[in-house]
Protein backbone atom coordinates (compact mmCIF):
# COMPACT_ATOMS: atom_id res chain seq x y z
CA UNK A 1 0.00 0.00 0.00
CA UNK A 2 1.11 3.49 -0.84
CA UNK A 3 2.36 5.74 2.24
CA UNK A 4 0.63 8.40 0.38
CA UNK A 5 -3.02 7.56 0.25
CA UNK A 6 -2.23 6.76 4.53
CA UNK A 7 -5.42 4.13 4.22
CA UNK A 8 -5.62 0.10 3.36
CA UNK A 9 -8.37 -1.67 1.80
CA UNK A 10 -8.44 -4.99 1.37
CA UNK A 11 -7.79 -6.55 -1.73
CA UNK A 12 -8.58 -9.61 -3.93
CA UNK A 13 -5.04 -10.36 -4.90
CA UNK A 14 -4.09 -7.85 -7.38
CA UNK A 15 -2.24 -9.78 -9.59
CA UNK A 16 -5.37 -11.92 -10.01
CA UNK A 17 -7.65 -9.15 -11.27
CA UNK A 18 -5.37 -7.54 -13.80
CA UNK A 19 -5.20 -9.92 -16.40
CA UNK A 20 -7.80 -9.24 -19.29
CA UNK A 21 -9.00 -5.98 -17.67
CA UNK A 22 -7.66 -2.21 -16.60
CA UNK A 23 -5.49 -2.04 -13.68
CA UNK A 24 -6.39 1.87 -12.96
CA UNK A 25 -9.41 3.17 -11.65
CA UNK A 26 -10.67 6.53 -13.11
CA UNK A 27 -12.59 8.76 -10.74
CA UNK A 28 -14.43 11.71 -11.69
CA UNK A 29 -14.88 14.56 -9.37
CA UNK A 30 -17.11 17.59 -10.57
CA UNK A 31 -16.95 20.41 -8.33
CA UNK A 32 -18.43 23.21 -7.71
CA UNK A 33 -15.40 25.87 -8.70
CA UNK A 34 -13.38 23.07 -10.94
CA UNK A 35 -13.60 19.69 -12.90
CA UNK A 36 -10.64 16.99 -11.96
CA UNK A 37 -10.17 13.45 -13.36
CA UNK A 38 -7.89 11.52 -11.16
CA UNK A 39 -6.47 8.11 -12.23
CA UNK A 40 -5.67 5.93 -9.43
CA UNK A 41 -4.06 2.49 -9.18
CA UNK A 42 -5.68 -0.52 -7.42
CA UNK A 43 -3.55 0.13 -3.96
CA UNK A 44 -5.73 3.92 -4.46
CA UNK A 45 -2.56 5.34 -4.78
CA UNK A 46 -2.68 8.46 -7.69
CA UNK A 47 -1.13 7.92 -11.05
CA UNK A 48 -2.33 10.68 -13.01
CA UNK A 49 -4.42 13.78 -12.52
CA UNK A 50 -5.94 16.54 -14.53
CA UNK A 51 -8.39 19.49 -13.62
CA UNK A 52 -9.79 22.51 -15.52
CA UNK A 53 -11.47 25.63 -13.03
CA UNK A 54 -15.40 25.96 -13.86
CA UNK A 55 -16.98 29.10 -14.86
CA UNK A 56 -19.06 30.83 -12.16
CA UNK A 57 -22.10 32.55 -13.83
CA UNK A 58 -24.11 35.09 -11.27
CA UNK A 59 -26.89 36.65 -13.05
CA UNK A 60 -28.61 38.22 -10.39
CA UNK A 61 -28.02 38.94 -6.70
CA UNK A 62 -28.13 35.61 -5.01
CA UNK A 63 -28.30 33.44 -8.46
CA UNK A 64 -25.29 31.01 -9.08
CA UNK A 65 -24.72 29.33 -12.23
CA UNK A 66 -23.05 26.72 -14.82
CA UNK A 67 -22.96 26.12 -18.50
CA UNK A 68 -24.12 21.95 -18.25
CA UNK A 69 -22.08 22.50 -21.64
CA UNK A 70 -18.71 23.50 -20.42
CA UNK A 71 -19.17 21.14 -17.58
CA UNK A 72 -19.34 18.12 -20.18
CA UNK A 73 -16.38 19.15 -22.10
CA UNK A 74 -14.34 19.69 -19.24
CA UNK A 75 -15.47 16.35 -17.48
CA UNK A 76 -14.08 14.46 -21.53
CA UNK A 77 -10.78 16.51 -21.83
CA UNK A 78 -9.80 16.10 -18.27
CA UNK A 79 -10.83 12.32 -18.40
CA UNK A 80 -9.28 12.05 -21.88
CA UNK A 81 -5.64 14.11 -20.57
CA UNK A 82 -5.44 11.58 -17.56
CA UNK A 83 -6.35 8.38 -19.22
CA UNK A 84 -3.47 9.48 -21.65
CA UNK A 85 -1.39 9.69 -19.17
CA UNK A 86 -1.42 5.88 -18.11
CA UNK A 87 -1.62 4.47 -21.28
CA UNK A 88 -5.31 4.50 -22.61
CA UNK A 89 -8.75 3.45 -21.85
CA UNK A 90 -7.30 -0.20 -22.35
CA UNK A 91 -6.24 0.09 -18.66
CA UNK A 92 -8.85 1.69 -16.86
CA UNK A 93 -11.37 -1.25 -15.34
CA UNK A 94 -13.92 1.04 -14.12
CA UNK A 95 -15.00 4.78 -13.72
CA UNK A 96 -16.36 5.91 -10.41
CA UNK A 97 -18.17 9.69 -10.54
CA UNK A 98 -18.72 12.21 -7.39
CA UNK A 99 -20.27 15.45 -7.95
CA UNK A 100 -21.16 19.00 -6.23
CA UNK A 101 -24.66 17.74 -4.55
CA UNK A 102 -28.14 19.68 -5.09
CA UNK A 103 -26.91 21.24 -8.57
CA UNK A 104 -30.28 21.20 -10.84
CA UNK A 105 -30.69 20.47 -14.36
CA UNK A 106 -32.92 19.98 -16.72
CA UNK A 107 -32.77 18.72 -20.23
CA UNK A 108 -34.24 17.34 -23.49
CA UNK A 109 -34.62 13.65 -23.69
CA UNK A 110 -34.20 13.72 -27.44
CA UNK A 111 -31.20 15.93 -27.87
CA UNK A 112 -29.44 15.86 -24.69
CA UNK A 113 -29.59 19.53 -24.66
CA UNK A 114 -30.19 21.22 -21.03
CA UNK A 115 -33.01 23.40 -21.33
CA UNK A 116 -31.22 25.89 -18.97
CA UNK A 117 -28.52 26.51 -17.32
CA UNK A 118 -27.44 24.60 -13.87
CA UNK A 119 -28.91 26.02 -10.99
CA UNK A 120 -26.30 25.52 -8.53
CA UNK A 121 -26.41 24.65 -4.41
CA UNK A 122 -25.53 28.11 -3.53
CA UNK A 123 -28.39 29.81 -5.81
CA UNK A 124 -31.09 31.30 -3.41
CA UNK A 125 -33.59 32.31 -6.23
CA UNK A 126 -36.36 29.70 -4.68
CA UNK A 127 -36.04 31.66 -1.15
CA UNK A 128 -39.33 32.97 -1.30
CA UNK A 129 -40.60 29.77 -2.48
CA UNK A 130 -39.38 27.99 0.31
CA UNK A 131 -40.77 30.63 2.83
CA UNK A 132 -44.02 29.84 1.07
CA UNK A 133 -43.99 26.63 2.04
CA UNK A 134 -42.68 27.13 5.62
CA UNK A 135 -45.56 29.71 6.12
CA UNK A 136 -48.03 27.26 5.41
CA UNK A 137 -46.97 24.51 7.56
CA UNK A 138 -45.60 21.83 5.27
CA UNK A 139 -41.44 21.42 6.90
CA UNK A 140 -42.32 19.21 9.57
CA UNK A 141 -43.36 16.66 6.88
CA UNK A 142 -40.80 17.52 4.59
CA UNK A 143 -38.13 16.33 7.32
CA UNK A 144 -40.07 13.44 8.46
CA UNK A 145 -40.10 11.91 4.95
CA UNK A 146 -37.01 13.55 3.25
CA UNK A 147 -34.86 14.05 6.31
CA UNK A 148 -34.06 17.77 5.46
CA UNK A 149 -35.19 21.51 5.69
CA UNK A 150 -37.43 23.98 3.38
CA UNK A 151 -34.83 25.92 1.71
CA UNK A 152 -33.33 26.67 -1.35
CA UNK A 153 -30.03 24.86 -1.64
CA UNK A 154 -31.89 22.03 -2.41
CA UNK A 155 -32.87 20.80 -5.99
CA UNK A 156 -36.73 20.54 -5.52
CA UNK A 157 -37.62 24.40 -5.76
CA UNK A 158 -34.94 24.91 -8.13
CA UNK A 159 -36.69 22.07 -10.19
CA UNK A 160 -39.87 24.08 -9.83
CA UNK A 161 -38.44 27.23 -10.96
CA UNK A 162 -37.32 25.79 -14.35
CA UNK A 163 -40.47 23.95 -15.69
CA UNK A 164 -42.74 27.45 -13.95
CA UNK A 165 -40.77 29.87 -16.14
CA UNK A 166 -42.11 28.31 -19.75
CA UNK A 167 -45.10 26.65 -19.61
CA UNK A 168 -44.25 24.60 -22.48
CA UNK A 169 -41.78 23.14 -20.24
CA UNK A 170 -43.87 21.60 -17.66
CA UNK A 171 -46.04 20.16 -20.27
CA UNK A 172 -43.05 18.61 -21.88
CA UNK A 173 -42.21 17.14 -18.54
CA UNK A 174 -45.40 15.76 -17.67
CA UNK A 175 -45.59 14.01 -21.36
CA UNK A 176 -42.05 12.35 -20.16
CA UNK A 177 -39.73 14.51 -23.06
CA UNK A 178 -37.78 16.14 -20.21
CA UNK A 179 -35.43 14.41 -17.77
CA UNK A 180 -34.14 15.59 -14.03
CA UNK A 181 -30.85 15.03 -13.09
CA UNK A 182 -28.20 16.68 -10.85
CA UNK A 183 -24.69 16.63 -12.20
CA UNK A 184 -23.76 13.00 -11.49
CA UNK A 185 -26.92 11.96 -13.65
CA UNK A 186 -26.20 14.22 -16.10
CA UNK A 187 -22.54 12.95 -16.41
CA UNK A 188 -23.81 9.26 -16.64
CA UNK A 189 -26.42 10.41 -19.50
CA UNK A 190 -23.66 11.95 -21.68
CA UNK A 191 -20.68 9.11 -21.25
CA UNK A 192 -23.34 6.27 -22.20
CA UNK A 193 -25.03 8.33 -25.15
CA UNK A 194 -28.73 8.95 -23.35
CA UNK A 195 -28.49 4.67 -22.58
CA UNK A 196 -28.64 5.23 -18.64
CA UNK A 197 -30.87 7.90 -17.03
CA UNK A 198 -29.67 7.05 -13.14
CA UNK A 199 -28.37 8.49 -9.76
CA UNK A 200 -27.56 7.19 -6.83
CA UNK A 201 -29.18 7.15 -3.19
CA UNK A 202 -26.95 10.25 -1.76
CA UNK A 203 -27.39 12.44 -4.46
CA UNK A 204 -31.17 11.70 -4.68
CA UNK A 205 -31.54 12.17 -1.08
CA UNK A 206 -30.75 16.21 -1.64
CA UNK A 207 -33.56 16.64 -3.74
CA UNK A 208 -36.07 16.91 -1.27
CA UNK A 209 -38.16 14.35 -3.22
CA UNK A 210 -36.49 11.58 -1.77
CA UNK A 211 -38.10 9.32 0.81
CA UNK A 212 -34.77 8.47 2.77
CA UNK A 213 -36.58 5.54 5.27
CA UNK A 214 -37.45 3.83 2.12
CA UNK A 215 -35.03 4.70 0.01
CA UNK A 216 -37.26 5.60 -2.97
CA UNK A 217 -38.86 8.81 -4.73
CA UNK A 218 -41.90 9.99 -2.94
CA UNK A 219 -44.92 10.84 -4.49
CA UNK A 220 -46.03 13.01 -2.18
CA UNK A 221 -43.12 15.34 -2.26
CA UNK A 222 -43.49 15.08 -5.76
CA UNK A 223 -47.09 16.50 -5.31
CA UNK A 224 -45.87 19.31 -2.97
CA UNK A 225 -43.09 20.81 -4.92
CA UNK A 226 -44.82 20.26 -8.65
CA UNK A 227 -42.15 17.74 -10.02
CA UNK A 228 -43.55 15.72 -12.58
CA UNK A 229 -42.36 12.10 -11.65
CA UNK A 230 -41.59 11.39 -15.50
CA UNK A 231 -38.55 13.70 -14.69
CA UNK A 232 -36.94 11.79 -11.98
CA UNK A 233 -33.97 9.05 -12.80
CA UNK A 234 -33.93 5.64 -11.51
CA UNK A 235 -31.64 5.69 -8.23
CA UNK A 236 -29.22 2.97 -7.27
CA UNK A 237 -26.82 1.91 -4.15
CA UNK A 238 -22.94 3.74 -4.38
CA UNK A 239 -21.46 0.75 -5.83
CA UNK A 240 -24.13 -0.12 -8.42
CA UNK A 241 -23.52 -0.90 -12.27
CA UNK A 242 -24.73 3.13 -13.53
CA UNK A 243 -24.17 2.06 -17.93
CA UNK A 244 -21.01 2.34 -19.55
CA UNK A 245 -19.46 5.37 -21.16
CA UNK A 246 -19.32 5.18 -24.86
CA UNK A 247 -16.48 3.57 -26.34
CA UNK A 248 -16.41 7.04 -28.76
CA UNK A 249 -15.79 9.12 -25.99
CA UNK A 250 -12.48 7.60 -24.42
CA UNK A 251 -11.21 4.93 -27.09
CA UNK A 252 -12.78 2.10 -24.86
CA UNK A 253 -16.25 1.22 -23.73
CA UNK A 254 -15.27 1.94 -19.62
CA UNK A 255 -17.92 0.56 -16.99
CA UNK A 256 -19.16 3.23 -14.43
CA UNK A 257 -19.29 1.14 -10.86
CA UNK A 258 -19.32 4.20 -8.14
CA UNK A 259 -21.34 6.67 -7.34
CA UNK A 260 -21.80 9.28 -4.59
CA UNK A 261 -22.51 13.15 -3.77
CA UNK A 262 -19.16 14.97 -2.91
CA UNK A 263 -19.29 14.85 0.84
CA UNK A 264 -20.88 11.20 1.01
CA UNK A 265 -17.59 10.27 -0.99
CA UNK A 266 -15.51 12.03 1.24
CA UNK A 267 -16.86 9.80 4.08
CA UNK A 268 -15.84 6.76 2.49
CA UNK A 269 -12.44 8.04 1.19
CA UNK A 270 -11.91 8.59 5.15
CA UNK A 271 -12.87 4.79 6.11
CA UNK A 272 -15.98 6.44 8.36
CA UNK A 273 -18.01 3.30 8.54
CA UNK A 274 -18.95 3.70 12.16
CA UNK A 275 -21.76 5.31 13.83
CA UNK A 276 -20.14 8.62 15.77
CA UNK A 277 -17.59 8.73 12.96
CA UNK A 278 -17.16 12.44 11.83
CA UNK A 279 -15.48 14.12 8.88
CA UNK A 280 -15.59 18.16 7.83
CA UNK A 281 -14.70 18.78 4.35
CA UNK A 282 -14.02 23.05 3.99
CA UNK A 283 -13.89 23.61 0.47
CA UNK A 284 -15.44 26.63 -1.09
CA UNK A 285 -18.28 25.84 2.19
CA UNK A 286 -17.37 23.14 4.89
CA UNK A 287 -19.44 20.43 5.61
CA UNK A 288 -19.37 18.39 8.65
CA UNK A 289 -21.14 14.65 8.04
CA UNK A 290 -21.37 12.38 10.88
CA UNK A 291 -21.81 8.62 10.69
CA UNK A 292 -25.45 8.17 12.40
CA UNK A 293 -25.40 4.18 11.82
CA UNK A 294 -28.48 1.99 9.97
CA UNK A 295 -31.62 3.89 10.82
CA UNK A 296 -31.76 7.62 9.87
CA UNK A 297 -31.74 10.26 12.80
CA UNK A 298 -34.01 12.79 12.82
CA UNK A 299 -32.61 16.20 13.99
CA UNK A 300 -34.73 18.61 16.16
CA UNK A 301 -31.76 21.28 15.82
CA UNK A 302 -31.59 21.82 12.11
CA UNK A 303 -29.52 19.49 11.20
CA UNK A 304 -29.88 17.43 8.06
CA UNK A 305 -30.80 13.68 8.47
CA UNK A 306 -29.36 12.12 4.80
CA UNK A 307 -28.05 8.75 3.26
CA UNK A 308 -24.52 8.42 4.47
CA UNK A 309 -23.48 5.80 1.56
CA UNK A 310 -25.43 2.54 0.48
CA UNK A 311 -22.79 -0.50 -0.73
CA UNK A 312 -22.56 -4.37 -0.38
CA UNK A 313 -26.09 -4.37 0.47
CA UNK A 314 -25.84 -1.93 3.62
CA UNK A 315 -27.35 1.56 3.97
CA UNK A 316 -25.55 3.73 6.86
CA UNK A 317 -27.73 7.39 7.49
CA UNK A 318 -26.03 10.13 8.45
CA UNK A 319 -26.54 13.67 9.83
CA UNK A 320 -25.12 16.78 8.20
CA UNK A 321 -24.40 20.02 8.68
CA UNK A 322 -23.78 22.45 5.73
CA UNK A 323 -21.64 25.89 6.30
CA UNK A 324 -21.90 27.93 2.81
CA UNK A 325 -19.27 30.02 2.71
CA UNK A 326 -15.65 28.78 3.99
CA UNK A 327 -13.03 28.64 1.51
CA UNK A 328 -15.53 31.08 -0.47
CA UNK A 329 -15.22 33.60 2.30
CA UNK A 330 -11.13 34.02 2.16
CA UNK A 331 -11.47 34.17 -1.61
CA UNK A 332 -13.64 37.31 -1.48
CA UNK A 333 -11.24 38.96 1.32
CA UNK A 334 -8.47 37.94 -1.46
CA UNK A 335 -10.50 39.03 -4.89
CA UNK A 336 -12.78 40.99 -3.35
CA UNK A 337 -10.93 43.13 -1.05
CA UNK A 338 -7.60 42.80 -1.86
CA UNK A 339 -6.24 41.72 1.57
CA UNK A 340 -3.91 39.12 0.56
CA UNK A 341 -2.54 38.08 -2.96
CA UNK A 342 -2.86 34.48 -1.69
CA UNK A 343 -5.25 32.87 0.75
CA UNK A 344 -1.94 31.04 2.07
CA UNK A 345 -0.87 34.37 3.02
CA UNK A 346 -3.95 34.60 5.89
CA UNK A 347 -1.83 32.23 8.08
CA UNK A 348 0.79 34.17 8.72
CA UNK A 349 -1.76 37.12 8.72
CA UNK A 350 -3.64 35.66 11.76
CA UNK A 351 -0.75 34.16 13.72
CA UNK A 352 0.96 37.78 13.54
CA UNK A 353 -1.85 38.74 16.19
CA UNK A 354 -1.71 38.30 20.14
CA UNK A 355 -6.23 37.75 19.38
CA UNK A 356 -8.59 38.58 17.50
CA UNK A 357 -9.22 42.28 18.62
CA UNK A 358 -12.81 41.86 19.44
CA UNK A 359 -13.31 41.58 15.39
CA UNK A 360 -15.65 38.99 14.15
CA UNK A 361 -16.95 38.23 10.19
CA UNK A 362 -20.04 36.65 9.65
CA UNK A 363 -19.95 35.67 6.04
CA UNK A 364 -23.60 35.08 5.67
CA UNK A 365 -22.99 36.06 1.70
CA UNK A 366 -25.77 33.76 -0.08
CA UNK A 367 -27.31 33.47 3.74
CA UNK A 368 -26.66 31.16 6.32
CA UNK A 369 -26.44 26.95 6.61
CA UNK A 370 -26.91 25.04 9.57
CA UNK A 371 -28.38 25.30 11.90
CA UNK A 372 -29.67 28.99 11.36
CA UNK A 373 -31.02 28.11 7.84
CA UNK A 374 -31.83 31.57 7.22
CA UNK A 375 -31.77 32.80 3.38
CA UNK A 376 -32.05 36.40 4.14
CA UNK A 377 -29.08 37.03 6.32
CA UNK A 378 -26.32 38.88 4.53
CA UNK A 379 -22.63 38.94 5.68
CA UNK A 380 -21.10 41.59 8.53
CA UNK A 381 -18.65 42.28 10.35
CA UNK A 382 -18.58 43.59 13.53
CA UNK A 383 -15.88 45.09 16.19
CA UNK A 384 -13.62 47.14 13.93
CA UNK A 385 -11.88 50.27 15.62
CA UNK A 386 -9.30 52.32 14.85
CA UNK A 387 -6.79 49.85 15.79
CA UNK A 388 -8.20 47.39 13.58
CA UNK A 389 -6.16 46.19 10.41
CA UNK A 390 -6.05 43.82 7.68
CA UNK A 391 -4.58 41.57 9.56
CA UNK A 392 -7.74 41.52 11.76
CA UNK A 393 -10.39 41.17 9.19
CA UNK A 394 -8.07 38.16 7.67
CA UNK A 395 -8.28 36.49 10.90
CA UNK A 396 -12.02 36.76 11.18
CA UNK A 397 -12.35 35.38 8.11
CA UNK A 398 -10.40 32.16 9.30
CA UNK A 399 -12.28 32.60 13.12
CA UNK A 400 -15.57 31.98 11.27
CA UNK A 401 -15.10 28.83 9.44
CA UNK A 402 -14.19 27.34 12.99
CA UNK A 403 -16.59 28.88 15.19
CA UNK A 404 -19.24 27.97 12.25
CA UNK A 405 -18.40 24.22 12.82
CA UNK A 406 -18.74 24.92 16.37
CA UNK A 407 -22.27 25.61 15.94
CA UNK A 408 -22.76 22.50 14.04
CA UNK A 409 -21.11 20.25 16.46
CA UNK A 410 -23.54 21.59 19.14
CA UNK A 411 -26.12 21.01 17.23
CA UNK A 412 -25.11 17.41 17.02
CA UNK A 413 -24.47 17.18 20.93
CA UNK A 414 -28.24 18.21 21.38
CA UNK A 415 -28.93 16.29 19.03
CA UNK A 416 -27.27 13.18 21.27
CA UNK A 417 -24.99 12.36 18.59
CA UNK A 418 -21.57 10.84 20.21
CA UNK A 419 -18.67 12.97 20.55
CA UNK A 420 -16.39 11.75 17.89
CA UNK A 421 -12.74 10.70 18.64
CA UNK A 422 -11.39 13.15 16.19
CA UNK A 423 -12.61 15.22 13.34
CA UNK A 424 -11.21 13.90 9.75
CA UNK A 425 -11.04 16.87 7.66
CA UNK A 426 -9.72 17.23 4.03
CA UNK A 427 -10.24 20.23 1.49
CA UNK A 428 -7.59 23.12 0.66
CA UNK A 429 -8.31 25.18 3.48
CA UNK A 430 -6.48 21.91 6.04
CA UNK A 431 -2.82 23.55 5.19
CA UNK A 432 -3.31 26.03 7.39
CA UNK A 433 -1.90 24.90 10.57
CA UNK A 434 -3.13 27.78 12.43
CA UNK A 435 -6.88 27.14 11.34
CA UNK A 436 -6.66 24.04 12.06
CA UNK A 437 -5.35 24.47 15.62
CA UNK A 438 -8.22 27.43 15.82
CA UNK A 439 -10.77 24.41 14.69
CA UNK A 440 -9.55 22.07 17.47
CA UNK A 441 -9.23 24.99 20.18
CA UNK A 442 -12.73 25.81 19.47
CA UNK A 443 -14.76 22.82 18.84
CA UNK A 444 -12.86 20.88 21.76
CA UNK A 445 -11.82 17.99 19.56
CA UNK A 446 -8.85 16.77 18.02
CA UNK A 447 -8.43 17.09 14.65
CA UNK A 448 -6.52 14.67 12.14
CA UNK A 449 -5.81 15.62 8.19
CA UNK A 450 -5.10 12.34 5.98
CA UNK A 451 -1.83 12.57 4.28
CA UNK A 452 -3.68 12.20 0.73
CA UNK A 453 -5.92 15.21 0.60
CA UNK A 454 -8.06 14.47 -2.51
CA UNK A 455 -10.35 12.25 0.00
CA UNK A 456 -13.76 12.77 -2.47
CA UNK A 457 -12.18 11.35 -5.70
CA UNK A 458 -10.79 8.55 -3.23
CA UNK A 459 -14.35 7.34 -2.47
CA UNK A 460 -15.64 7.65 -5.48
CA UNK A 461 -12.71 5.03 -7.08
CA UNK A 462 -13.10 2.84 -3.90
CA UNK A 463 -16.77 2.55 -4.68
CA UNK A 464 -16.04 1.73 -8.55
CA UNK A 465 -13.57 -0.88 -7.48
CA UNK A 466 -15.71 -2.03 -4.61
CA UNK A 467 -18.39 -2.02 -7.77
CA UNK A 468 -16.64 -3.94 -10.31
CA UNK A 469 -15.75 -6.45 -7.82
CA UNK A 470 -11.81 -5.73 -7.42
CA UNK A 471 -11.88 -5.60 -3.85
CA UNK A 472 -14.01 -7.44 -1.69
CA UNK A 473 -14.97 -4.96 1.21
CA UNK A 474 -13.78 -1.27 1.87
CA UNK A 475 -12.27 -0.76 5.08
CA UNK A 476 -11.26 2.30 7.84
CA UNK A 477 -8.15 4.41 7.57
CA UNK A 478 -4.62 2.93 8.40
CA UNK A 479 -1.28 4.94 8.48
CA UNK A 480 -0.28 7.84 10.39
CA UNK A 481 -2.14 11.46 9.32
CA UNK A 482 -0.12 14.21 7.62
CA UNK A 483 -1.71 16.72 10.69
CA UNK A 484 -3.03 16.37 14.23
CA UNK A 485 -3.88 18.73 16.05
CA UNK A 486 -5.16 18.81 19.63
CA UNK A 487 -7.16 21.40 22.20
CA UNK A 488 -5.06 23.62 23.47
CA UNK A 489 -7.05 26.92 24.56
CA UNK A 490 -8.12 27.77 28.51
CA UNK A 491 -11.88 27.08 28.57
CA UNK A 492 -12.18 30.61 29.56
CA UNK A 493 -10.94 32.23 27.05
CA UNK A 494 -13.00 29.51 24.30
CA UNK A 495 -15.99 30.69 26.01
CA UNK A 496 -15.24 34.75 25.81
CA UNK A 497 -14.60 34.08 21.97
CA UNK A 498 -17.70 31.99 21.85
CA UNK A 499 -19.32 34.79 23.35
CA UNK A 500 -18.26 37.40 21.01
CA UNK A 501 -19.47 35.10 18.11
CA UNK A 502 -22.68 34.55 19.20
CA UNK A 503 -23.37 38.28 19.50
CA UNK A 504 -21.62 39.10 16.03
CA UNK A 505 -24.38 35.93 14.62
CA UNK A 506 -27.29 37.38 16.67
CA UNK A 507 -26.68 40.98 14.65
CA UNK A 508 -26.68 39.19 11.44
CA UNK A 509 -29.89 37.73 11.76
CA UNK A 510 -31.66 40.63 13.25
CA UNK A 511 -30.54 42.62 11.02
CA UNK A 512 -32.07 40.01 8.10
CA UNK A 513 -35.08 40.41 9.58
CA UNK A 514 -35.67 44.12 8.76
CA UNK A 515 -35.13 43.57 4.72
Amino acid sequence: MSSTVGRRLTLASPRSFVRGMGQYILAIDQGTTSTRAIVFDLDFAPRATAQIELTQHYPQPGWVEHDAEEVWTATLKVCREAIAQVGGAKNIAAIGITNQRETTLVWDRATGAPVHKAIVWQDRRTADACAGLREAGHERRVQEITGLLLDPYFSATKIAWILDRDPALRGRAEKGELAFGTIETFLVWRLTNGRAHVSDVTNAARTLLFDIGKRAWSEEMCGLFKVPRALLPRTAACDAHFGDADAAHFGASIPIHGMAGDQQAALVGHGCFKPGMAKCTFGTGAFLVMNTGAAPQSSKNRLLATMGYEFAGNAAYALEGSIFSAGATMQWLRDGLKLFKSTAESEAMAASLANNGGVYLVPAFVGLGAPQWNAEARGTIVGLTRDSTQAHIARAGLEAVAYQTRDLFDALRADGAPAPAALLVDGGMTGNAWLMQFLADICEVPVERPAFQEVTALGAAELAALGAGLIPKLEGQTGAPSGRWTPAMAPNQRQELLAGWRAAMAGSLAAAGRH
